[in-house]
């Protein structure tokens, strides 16, 4: 399965076996992560910033990329006359 990251520190962290003073809020969740890493159940594969869709769900986002991500996933307004 692979989840898309856009941030390339989380994905370092992920793939890393020592622990960081910064990541210690996240110590079950990063040995979780990385047990299924380890077993290649999951995959990180970095995907840049503006091909990240999920931005429209989680980020304040310009009306231009709003609705290019929404016809990149596909999403139309029923509403919307044709």
């Amino acid at each position: 399965m692979d989840l898309f990251c856009d941030n390339k520190a989380a994905i370092a962290i992920a793939h890393n076996s020592i622990q960081h003073d910064r990541t210690k809020h996240v110590e079950i969740d990063r040995h979780f992560i990385r047990e299924n890493l380890e077993a290649k159940i999951i995959q990180f594969p970095f995907v840049k910033s503006e091909d990240q869709l999920a931005d429209i769900l989680t980020k304040a986002v310009s009306s231009r990329e709003f609705y290019n991500s929404l016809d990149k996933l596909r999403i139309e307004d029923l509403d919307a006359s044709t």
